[in-house]
């Protein structure tokens, strides 16, 4: 159920029977010469969707900037600074929670969104109770990274060894190549890739990873390499939302 194809009494009539929301969020920055821009919010919002399908629960619309500062020397990046980012995550789920939802679980295509989510969590239960809202202190928020499951870990790392990387990955190209075929991209890619150095500004990000990629070799990906991971994906993060769901 996506709630942006819903009627507000159907929403209203889903939070009878539960109280839970998936939010999709990534990020549009460069990806390397054949990655997508939009990668990391297109495997977020594929995925969620999926999880929302196995699990019956209601996926909101994806946020696809994100946290990305350290890729605006590549041309076609948007990004957010931090404290945009927590205002914005604390007024999606400030409305969201004086409609009734109380459990928020983040499903995140981006690792520069994780430091800045958490700290939006802890704005907004604060912010929650300072407007005395009657459900605050039922909401919980939760974060479920992705590329972080174990089982795509395992996967990424008997298809790719150390060819993964930690940008401009295999695993995530081949999940945009599962859902938009029809955009694969190809092109030269330099043997020598960056990797090890510590991200600092965007200047100096391009400086040490000149072709955006971070000891990644993304030519390794295939659709069907991506159908796995997702499926992988799907699979483990329902179990996720479901666990979170019950807890208290």
């Amino acid at each position: 159920m996506l709630l942006h194809l819903s009627t507000w009494q159907e929403v209203e009539a889903y939070l009878q029977k539960s109280q839970g929301i998936i939010l999709p969020i990534g990020s549009t920055e460069q990806h390397g010469p054949t990655g997508l821009i939009g990668t990391d919010a297109i495997c977020a919002e594929a995925i969620a969707r999926g999880v929302g399908e196995a699990t019956q629960a209601i996926v909101a619309p994806t946020i696809n900037v994100g946290m990305a500062l350290h890729h605006t020397a590549f041309p076609g990046t948007i990004s957010l600074r931090p404290s945009t980012m927590i205002q914005l995550v604390r007024d999606y789920i400030t409305c969201l929670a004086k409609a009734g939802f109380s459990k928020f679980y983040f499903i995140n295509g981006h690792g520069g969104n994780i430091a800045t989510l958490k700290a939006a969590f802890s704005e907004t239960y604060a912010h929650l109770e300072d407007l005395q809202i009657s459900n605050a202190q039922n909401v919980r928020c939760q974060v479920a990274n992705w590329f972080m499951c174990s089982s795509v870990f395992k996967l990424a790392k008997e298809l790719y060894g150390d060819q993964e990387g930690s940008h401009a990955t295999p695993s995530e190209v081949a999940v945009t190549q599962f859902v938009y075929p029809e955009a694969i991209k190809q092109a030269p890619l330099s043997p020598e890739v960056g990797k090890g150095h510590r991200i600092y500004s965007a200047k100096d990000f391009r400086q040490h990873y000149p072709d955006g990629r971070m000891g990644s070799n993304p030519a390794l990906a295939t659709p069907e390499h991506g159908q796995q991971f997702y499926e992988l994906a799907v699979k483990e993060l329902s179990h996720g939302y479901l666990e979170f769901l019950s807890a208290e």
